[in-house]
């Protein structure tokens, strides 16, 4: 059996087209999550500022975020305004939709995210009708205050 001698081939080049591709394939991804994760704001509520207010650790299991308008009286929950007498409703679709998906109503949590000119007693009226409904983990919105520098 005879072995041909080697042609010298060259310098051999892979082909980078697949490689490419799905590089931008995975930008588009990201930049797709990226804009789901803006949906969580809403422009019409100006969070207050707090001295205190620390970024979260980490991301929640199941986050359920409301809105709370400036008067106190309603809140926008998935892009629809709601008077916050009527969020049993909505609530019971969340609840429904956690059993759905076989996970504890406890993994959830309530993501407040009051007006900065939002009457106190509301904030509180708000967790007491999401408690009334079962849920029990709350999370306050504020914006960091980072005090003057100087």
């Amino acid at each position: 059996m005879r072995l041909n001698k080697k042609k010298d081939l060259g310098v051999l080049e892979g082909d980078l087209t697949p490689m490419i591709d799905m590089t931008f394939q995975l930008i588009a991804f990201f930049m797709v999550l990226i804009n789901f994760s803006q949906a969580e704001q809403d422009d019409r509520v100006q969070l207050p500022e707090s001295e205190l207010a620390k970024p979260a650790e980490g991301p929640l299991d199941y986050p359920i975020t409301l809105h709370l308008m400036k008067t106190g009286e309603e809140v926008v929950m998935g892009g629809q305004v709601i008077p916050v007498g009527s969020l049993s409703v909505y609530l019971e679709k969340e609840k429904s939709v956690i059993r759905d998906e076989g996970l504890p109503q406890s993994d959830a949590t309530i993501v407040i995210r009051a007006h900065k000119d939002a009457p106190t007693g509301m904030v509180q009226e708000l967790i007491a009708e999401c408690q009334k409904n079962g849920f029990e983990k709350f999370a306050l919105r504020a914006k960091e205050d980072v005090g003057n520098p100087g």
